[in-house]
């Protein structure tokens, strides 16, 4: 009754505070982290409590099962951290992993099982972080999610029409059949979920750490279940036990004034992100939000960006990457030569950027990406974090050990290692980390404080839906509720995506007689957000969660 009690109260508040804020995909994981603070917690604190209840409320996204990439704010060092929780592959998968009598498998033969699962690395990465920047004990961050997954939890309309979508995939696997199907029925929405066996493997974290899952027999049992299943992986518990997060540096770009940062690879959405920032730079964009001018300049951007993507990026400790060149001002500023305000390119090609190494490259092929989840977070000392956690696809491989998913994150590789002869550079290789899209953001105003915190679910889409929200309250000034509440626009590859049933989807004709390639269709991004001002009044923090989801800004 004390949580219920707990959670109404966080509902009825307004999305704006003056201390401290969690937003979440989930209330219950905005509620679980705002309860960290409220106890005198930092900001990795409520992150680590909120990523813990998201493994439970909404398991099709993210987990203890996947990866994740996090942008710190250390408010009294004044200093930004990357971390890297992006699983790996295991160190016997080739870079024909996905080839089948030299052809690539589909993307569901390939996700599904054993085959597609990474390494786990967000349980280890965030162990890490609060090792260095946490407040409260390590156990005490997972009493909410523990109460919770004997308690129960209410199925969302969400979770209960992805079950039901998902339904044949998931009832291949007994342990993921007998949750989500009970009586070999999808879950209906308002049905109370209880998962002791989520609750047992988070009681064995909090009194062991990160490695309840990386050695011993929770470790066995994914191994096992990996190389044990139909469509068989290569994962084992020596890949489990060595596997480390990395600390790197964040990358930054100026925009209208602003520092914007973001994850360098293996992420592509940093890259992408400030790419697509600085070519609107050239650009006038005091724009109608809604208008037809807006959409062309976001969607041409954002091609023009995907193109470099496929062709450069990938995890850099395995391939030279470009990253100096791609954000070189003067080669951007040639590349923004390229966008006419009246017409679309024809087809978007890679440029040319200063400082490549190594043998060229192919572009890689389009292929499909999905689920994801974020949390923003800012505490009472100003410290601030930007989290985006993945399995992957919705529900990840479909397998179920210990109460949470895997991940299928491997199918984020190339299927294809070459073309023509040429190497793809996100092609599967040892230990190699699949490149991703998570665009984790802050913003920091020409003295150096931040004044925003965001990032997106949404696979490959994140990249695009992060630029538009940065273009929203930078250019636009628009709020953060406002700004990810916005009808979608931007470019997939060379595709400029209109979200369906909104004003956005009207503008298809016109785009297309400029000559885009439109897609009108359901977007499902996942944006979390915080505004931090600075005025007379003192701080104030207005919080945004995407209306697509579960999401709250919960907040004091």
């Amino acid at each position: 009754m004390a949580r219920l009690v707990l959670l109404l109260l966080c509902l009825a508040l307004p999305a704006q505070a003056q201390r401290q804020m969690v937003v979440a995909a989930h209330p219950m994981a905005a509620v679980a982290g705002l309860a960290m603070l409220r106890a005198g917690g930092t900001a990795v604190d409520a992150a680590v409590a909120a990523q813990a209840m998201l493994a439970l409320v909404e398991p099709q996204a993210s987990g203890l099962g996947g990866g994740a990439l996090m942008l710190h704010w250390d408010a009294a060092a004044r200093r930004l951290a990357a971390w890297d929780g992006r699983e790996t592959a295991p160190a016997a998968a080739p870079p024909t992993l996905f080839l089948r009598d030299g052809q690539p498998m589909g993307f569901h033969e390939a996700a599904v099982g054993g085959r597609a699962v990474g390494v786990p690395g967000a349980l280890r990465m965030l162990e890490a972080v609060h090792r260095r920047q946490g407040k409260l004990p390590w156990a005490q961050l997972f009493a909410p999610a523990i109460a919770a997954a004997e308690a129960g939890f209410i199925v969302t309309p969400r979770l209960a029409a992805q079950i039901a979508a998902d339904a044949e995939r998931l009832r291949r696997d007994p342990q993921a059949r007998a949750y989500f199907l009970p009586g070999d029925k999808p879950l209906a929405e308002g049905t109370r979920l209880r998962n002791p066996a989520l609750a047992a493997t988070l009681r064995a974290i909090a009194e062991q750490g990160a490695d309840a899952l990386h050695r011993g027999p929770i470790a066995g049992e994914i191994a096992a279940a990996v190389r044990g299943h139909a469509n068989p992986g290569l994962l084992t518990t020596d890949d489990l036990a060595g596997y480390a997060p990395v600390e790197r540096q964040p990358l930054c770009g100026p925009y209208r004034g602003h520092t914007v940062c973001s994850m360098p690879p293996p992420s592509s959405g940093g890259v992408a992100v400030l790419q697509i920032l600085a070519l609107l730079s050239h650009q006038e964009m005091q724009l109608d939000p809604r208008s037809l001018d807006a959409a062309h300049l976001l969607g041409e951007a954002g091609r023009i960006a995907f193109a470099d993507r496929n062709r450069y990026l990938a995890d850099a400790d395995h391939v030279p990457v470009p990253l100096r060149g791609l954000l070189d001002p003067t080669y951007l500023a040639i590349r923004a030569q390229l966008i006419d305000r009246d017409h679309a390119l024809a087809a978007p090609r890679p440029g040319n950027p200063p400082w490549q190494g190594g043998a060229p490259l192919a572009s890689q092929p389009p292929q499909p990406e999905h689920g994801t989840s974020h949390l923003s977070v800012v505490d009472a000392a100003g410290n601030a974090v930007s989290l985006t956690t993945t399995i992957e696809d919705v529900f990840g491989a479909r397998m179920m050990v210990r109460g949470f998913l895997l991940n299928n994150e491997l199918t984020d590789f190339s299927f294809l290692p070459e073309i023509d002869g040429r190497p793809v550079a996100n092609r599967v290789g040892p230990a190699k980390r699949p490149r991703s899209s998570m665009s984790p953001s802050i913003v920091f105003n020409a003295e150096g404080q931040p004044v925003a915190v965001l990032g997106s679910a949404g696979g490959s889409r994140i990249i695009g839906h992060v630029a538009q929200t940065l273009v929203a309250m930078l250019d636009w000034g628009m709020e953060p509720q406002a700004a990810v509440a916005l009808p979608r626009i931007g470019a997939l590859n060379a595709t400029l995506e209109l979200e369906a049933g909104t004003s956005a989807a009207a503008l298809a004709p016109a785009l297309e007689a400029r000559g885009f390639p439109v897609d009108v269709r359901v977007m499902n991004s996942g944006l979390t957000a915080i505004r931090i001002l600075r005025d007379a009044d003192g701080l104030r923090l207005l919080g945004g969660a995407d209306p697509r989801r579960d999401g709250l800004a919960a907040a004091e």
